[in-house]
């Protein structure tokens, strides 16, 4: 295996345990409210969902990005490695994207289902670490979560018992790698995350299964890509702005090397450390990265 020479020692933060409070209201004295939240599972990106306007609607806009990539007409702005990789994927994208992130949906419950039963029957609290960055754009608490055990229990179990369900879901295919500096994993923790998702893809798990599945981030990033095209369009052409549609620098953390937000597809899916234009610089000082060539 190839090494990886990220190394980082976020500082994070231990939440309560959730599931002991029954009321997300109740207040613990005058200052002290419990609340319900939304988490962002660090790391990861599973296929969505379901798209505003229904699945024939996402067909209908990923076979019109197909149309307007072939037609050649905004080859100046963007690369053809990119455009050659996506068009095969495009067709009916939005239905096998919307099925199989109904199936990781469906396993991630399986196994919190699984994870979190007690031999008793009663269900187990779960364990929140959070990141040094501790929400995202929309709110969400950006964390690792696993099944809380007693210190007796950690004594006894496996290393496998202790997997996060971040790591158990790209183990199985329905995840892809989504790292995004400056919330970084300790290096064993990325070693084990890049071992997974390497295992996964070579082996046809979950989603990986499909040679034409996109990313969940490859996926909003073409349906970005479309809306930018559409505008250009209707403007014969004037302008496209990157940014628009793709904005996330990529690093090959086995390589340290830097690529440009169009060419993230040059690096192996599961080598894949993100940087937002912003945090290039300080990134290129910590991480010591590189260009690539």
């Amino acid at each position: 295996m190839d090494n990886v020479q990220i190394f980082w020692d976020p500082n994070g933060i231990e939440l309560e345990q959730l599931g002991k409070k029954t009321k997300s209201g109740d207040p613990a004295d005058g200052d002290t409210p419990f609340v319900r939240m939304p988490i962002r599972m660090l790391g990861i990106d599973t296929p969505e969902t379901n798209y505003q306007g229904g699945e024939a609607t996402a067909n209908t806009k990923f076979a019109e990005l197909k149309t307007l990539l072939e037609s050649g007409n905004y080859d100046n702005w963007i690369d053809a490695d990119l455009k050659a990789m996506l068009l095969p994927k495009l067709l009916n994208a939005g239905t096998l994207q919307i099925n199989q992130g109904q199936q990781a949906k469906d396993f991630f419950k399986q196994i919190l289902d699984q994870r979190l039963k007690k031999p008793n029957g009663n269900n187990r609290s779960l364990f929140i670490r959070a990141a040094d960055d501790h929400f995202d754009s929309f709110g969400r608490l950006l964390a690792y979560i696993a099944p809380s055990y007693t210190k007796s229990e950690l004594a006894t179990i496996t290393a496998d018992d202790r997997k996060t369900f971040n790591l158990l879901m790209l183990e199985s295919g329905w995840a892809a790698s989504i790292i995004i500096y400056p919330n970084l994993p300790k290096n064993s923790d990325l070693r084990m995350a890049r071992t997974g998702v390497k295992n996964a893809l070579e082996n046809g798990l979950g989603a990986w299964a499909d040679s034409k599945m996109l990313t969940g981030y490859e996926y909003r990033m073409c349906l970005k890509l479309h809306s930018a095209l559409k505008k250009a369009k209707a403007s014969e052409g004037f302008f496209i702005k990157e940014s628009s549609w793709v904005q996330r620098f990529c690093v090959d953390m086995t390589t340290l090397k830097v690529y440009t937000p169009q060419k993230y597809h040059k690096v192996e899916p599961y080598n894949r450390l993100f940087l937002w234009s912003k945090d290039v610089r300080k990134a290129v000082g910590e991480l010591n990265l590189k260009a690539a060539e």
